[in-house]
């Protein structure tokens, strides 16, 4: 099991190779990089390829150039993260598409595991959560993700799943942190609609 060290101690001793260091860097950051890529992979690649595949594909990449990596605080190491993977998430796409194969013979179903894992982040889009997601349940948000417009999408994700703060998303999205939080209220609005039960009104 890791050993419970702060983050820069782990990032440092990842670089020069330390194992342990390496596996407690992946511990910390490997569940909210599945619920990044799930999230941002949408339903052709989500078919197509496991997203816990992608996030170790991920890891492996970025902890082989980490040497390169100066830290700057957790937040910057995870945004660093999530370009890479985003940067996968994009290379995969393209190569899905131009080799244009058959879904059917590709679908990959996630673990139980995965399942709880996610369950487990992804009732931190909305508040309070009720009961914790069932496998269905996870299905049905990222098919209501899915409906939702560009501007939504991303600002769920920026927000929710890579944890910046609303003037860091106001930068990336080109908007006054005004218009990111009344953004983000519609955006969440438009999911907890959409995941609404009958049965519970």
């Amino acid at each position: 099991m890791p050993l419970m060290v702060d983050e820069p101690s782990l990032v440092t001793r990842a670089s020069r190779g330390d194992p342990v260091a390496v596996d407690a860097l992946l511990e910390n950051h490997l569940p909210g990089l599945r619920a990044f890529i799930r999230l941002r992979m949408g339903r052709d690649l989500r078919a197509r390829e496991s997203c816990s595949d992608l996030a170790q594909s991920v890891c492996r990449e970025v902890l082989e150039h980490i040497g390169r990596f100066r830290y700057r605080g957790e937040a910057e190491f995870r945004r660093w993260l999530y370009v890479e993977a985003q940067r996968k998430i994009a290379n995969r796409v393209q190569f899905h598409r131009a080799a244009r194969r058959d879904v059917q013979r590709e679908v990959r179903a996630p673990t139980e595991a995965d399942d709880r894992r996610l369950g487990a982040l992804y009732r931190g889009t909305l508040t309070p959560s009720r009961r914790l997601l069932a496998k269905e349940q996870v299905e049905r948000l990222e098919e209501a993700f899915d409906r939702l417009t560009d501007d939504h999408r991303e600002v769920v994700v920026l927000s929710r799943i890579v944890g910046l703060s609303r003037a860091e998303v106001a930068e990336r999205m080109g908007r006054t942190e005004d218009s990111v939080r009344n953004l983000l209220h519609r955006a969440l609005s438009k999911l907890a609609g959409d995941l609404a039960d009958p049965r519970d009104g």
